[in-house]
């Protein structure tokens, strides 16, 4: 089992095309698994020309789950045992296991802020930066709607079904509305609940957020080439949170996408590949 280790804590990763091509890596929002960047969707990066990555942050999926006793690593609630700076780390631990010196860095959600922060702590490493439907850390932008807030910290489900029941919940509350398919968010759900359930580990990466100060200051020093995404029918995370993003970042591109809520429907498969591949193609390689 591929596994690259940061202090710790060891991360579960899977590749997709050729070694040769210029690395791509992928990072999860909240309580999400590499399985969500399901393997169609890789493969078709991989068409592109790109060396694809994508892994289990910490307390999700294959990956290590921390113990809640353990040392705490940044100042913060009581309960926050890390941050998203060492979230960061983790991404890079990863390109270490594999050799890559820098790669074009995808996040979606809590992974797009991991993948800001990672472009502030280690500009190296990132030949292009992806934010996606996420946000700066700023108290005033990016905000869940009170009825997405109240689904997404309501009390975690205990069993199968009820795993499959509030992932549904969720996407007919913040999901793109004219591409829900209950079929496929559960056979999504199921294969996510089969494969790790931990419903303590999301609240741990909940905690990490929260902990994490506001990458404002940071954004704006960035000088990696900078990719945002939004859709315009997100609840979870408000599309300001993507506007401010594009706007703390020097050049950096933001784009809304009509009719997309905080999911990623194949509906939108191509246009989220064209978009990201003509972004980091574009790039010339740091020497």
């Amino acid at each position: 089992m591929p596994i690259a280790v940061n202090g710790p804590v060891s991360l579960y990763y899977e590749v997709f095309g050729e070694a040769s091509n210029p690395a791509l890596v992928l990072i999860n929002g909240l309580g999400s698994q590499c399985i969500n960047y399901e393997s169609a969707w890789c493969q078709r990066f991989a068409a592109a020309g790109f060396f694809v990555i994508r892994f289990d942050n910490r307390d999700v999926g294959l990956s290590t789950h921390l113990d809640p006793g353990a040392d705490r690593s940044v100042a913060g609630p009581p309960e926050a045992l890390y941050s998203l700076a060492d979230m960061a780390d983790d991404v890079v631990a990863v390109l270490d296991a594999l050799g890559i010196e820098q790669a074009h860095v995808v996040g979606l959600s809590m992974g797009g802020m991991i993948a800001q922060q990672l472009a502030i702590d280690h500009a190296d490493r990132v030949a292009t930066l992806t934010s996606i439907m996420s946000t700066t850390g700023e108290p005033g932008v990016g905000q869940a709607s009170p009825e997405a807030l109240a689904t997404l910290t309501a009390p975690s489900p205990r069993n199968r079904d009820e795993a499959i029941a509030r992932h549904w919940q969720g996407l007919r509350t913040w999901g793109s509305p004219d591409h829900l398919d209950e079929e496929r968010a559960a056979g999504r759900a199921g294969a996510a609940f089969d494969r790790a359930f931990d419903p303590a580990g999301q609240t741990r990466q909940f905690l990490a957020v929260a902990a994490s100060p506001s990458r404002a200051d940071g954004l704006r020093l960035v000088q990696v080439p900078t990719l945002v995404l939004h859709g315009d029918c997100d609840t979870l995370i408000n599309p300001s949170g993507g506007r401010r993003t594009a706007e703390l970042i020097a050049g950096a591109r933001f784009v809304l996408i009509e009719g997309m809520g905080h999911d990623y429907p194949p509906a939108y498969w191509d246009q989220w590949v064209t978009l990201i591949a003509t972004h980091a193609l574009a790039a010339r390689p740091k020497g």
